[in-house]
């Protein structure tokens, strides 16, 4: 069975997430999901000027710190993201590569000036990390609006799409795991 290496970084409030999320990604995509806690300071990764902290920073420190055994790593996080080119980022992930992160700081409601809605939180979190695991299969931006590859610049696109591949995505993601 493949597996998955979850590593929660900075996760705060947001830890008791890490379990539920382990749980419905080995349901969803069949791998074999193992928590492994952090064994690197994140603060490198902080950015003083922008006041978020750099996805690549926190990627290659992922990638040092491994199991070298680990063919993916997830890390999970709350603090904001971006990448040089962008403002924010909900995550990020190495196209083809074996590391990805998602964060949930902006997947929260009260970001937006809504009431706490834990559930749709987690739904949101849930399509993410699906998204950027996706993207360690080596999948690129789907033009299904419904599928979870479907690019997502707003927390609204989020909503909007499944948990799941499309029937061509799924189909990649099948390969990548040995046929399964």
């Amino acid at each position: 069975m493949a597996s998955l290496q979850l590593v929660p970084i900075f996760c705060g409030q947001q830890a008791g997430l890490v379990a539920p999320l382990g749980a419905r990604l080995a349901a969803l995509l069949g791998l074999e999901v193992v928590v492994h806690e952090a064994t690197f300071d994140a603060e490198v990764a902080f950015d003083v000027d922008r006041g978020q902290y750099n996805t690549r920073v926190l990627l290659a420190r992922l990638l040092q710190h491994a199991d070298p055994k680990a063919p993916r790593l997830l890390g999970l996080t709350a603090v904001d993201l971006f990448i040089p080119v962008l403002t924010f980022v909900f995550g990020e992930a190495e196209l083809g590569g074996r590391a990805a992160i998602v964060s949930t700081f902006r997947l929260e409601n009260e970001l937006y000036g809504l009431p706490p809605d834990p559930a749709l939180c987690f739904e949101r979190l849930v399509k993410e990390s699906v998204h950027e695991l996706g993207h360690l299969f080596g999948l690129v931006h789907c033009q299904r609006s419904s599928c979870v590859m479907a690019s997502s610049n707003y927390v609204e696109g989020i909503d909007l799409k499944a948990a799941s591949y499309c029937d061509r995505c799924l189909g990649q993601v099948r390969r990548q795991l040995g046929g399964r």
